[in-house]
């Protein structure tokens, strides 16, 4: 009992975590640097440019293109949550992040990313109404709802998210210190616990149930009704102007809810560090690349409008 009571503290002594990062390959450190840096400003202008013109343009103000712009900023928040970090700790090669800032991070991470699952079934049901009652749009999806729906996205988990990272940061670490990662994120923070943390690990699923899984059916509810009402469409114009308006939102659907599935809801024991670190950077950094490329290029309506916005620049 007495060596039990001594060993306690040293078990809870964990003041910081070192963040690996892309230790592993020293050499590449400044291309790393350079790549990151070159795809962040890239992320900051392109979301950018997508909130400022659906804001200015007449033609985009309808709750589809409000919808998107709060996307756009989310993105932004959500990749400056690590990517700033990680640019730091790939110029100074020291990855020394403080107990308090991990959780921190932790929980924003969590916060903005069940952001996006809320918000991106939020933009499937504003296209399921769009086309499968398009009269009643205009009513259905007034200003008033419009707000309600992105506070609800935004607001939604911030309760369980904290409560989540305040169980995770109150178990023991009495072992390394180490992650083997390039951000504090929940599976290898959590393999570095001690004792037992099938609580946890059941309360990590039940969350990623009600955050993924949840708003991904929503999704897959929505698109099915919409798919089968345009199908029933007799003009074949209509079916693909029904269509343009929605791959889009599909291809990031896809994208996001795979790398989010993979690495929240895989077994713990089947989690190999490298595929979770490599799966963890697609979701970070290479979706919230893509998406506004994705948006802007199938959308004729925004590139009507960045046509425009750099005709006035340039004139």
């Amino acid at each position: 009992m007495e060596n039990k009571l001594t060993e306690k503290p040293n078990i809870t002594a964990t003041v910081e975590f070192i963040l690996l990062g892309f230790s592993d390959v020293p050499n590449l450190q400044w291309i790393l640097f350079g790549i990151f840096l070159v795809i962040y400003l890239t992320i900051l202008m392109c979301n950018g440019i997508i909130i400022l013109i659906t804001r200015i343009d007449p033609a985009l103000q309808i709750p589809m293109y409000f919808f998107l712009s709060t996307f756009s900023f989310l993105e932004i928040c959500y990749v400056s949550v690590t990517v700033p970090r990680m640019l730091v700790d790939l110029l100074t090669q020291k990855g020394n992040i403080s107990f308090f800032a991990c959780a921190t991070q932790m929980c924003f991470v969590l916060m903005f990313g069940g952001s996006e699952c809320l918000l991106l079934a939020v933009m499937a049901y504003d296209r399921y109404v769009a086309i499968c009652s398009p009269l009643h749009y205009p009513l259905v999806m007034n200003h008033r709802v419009c707000i309600q729906l992105v506070v609800a996205s935004w607001i939604g988990g911030v309760p369980v998210v904290i409560g989540q990272t305040c169980q995770i940061f109150s178990l023991p670490f009495c072992g390394s210190n180490t992650i083997n990662h390039f951000f504090c994120d929940l599976p290898p923070v959590l393999k570095l616990a001690c004792g037992n943390t099938f609580v946890n690990e059941i309360a990590v699923y039940v969350v990623a149930v009600v955050f993924i899984t949840i708003p991904f059916l929503l999704i897959v509810i929505s698109y099915g009704k919409i798919i089968s009402n345009i199908l029933r469409l007799s003009s074949a114009g209509g079916r693909a102007k029904a269509f343009s308006t929605c791959s889009s939102h599909l291809v990031v659907v896809v994208l996001f809810y795979g790398t989010a599935t993979v690495t929240y809801l895989q077994p713990k024991p089947n989690q190999s560090a490298e595929i979770g670190k490599l799966v963890s950077l697609f979701y970070t950094v290479l979706i919230p690349t893509l998406n506004p490329i994705i948006y802007t290029l199938r959308n004729k309506e925004i590139m009507l409008a960045l046509r425009k916005l750099v005709t006035k620049l340039l004139i």
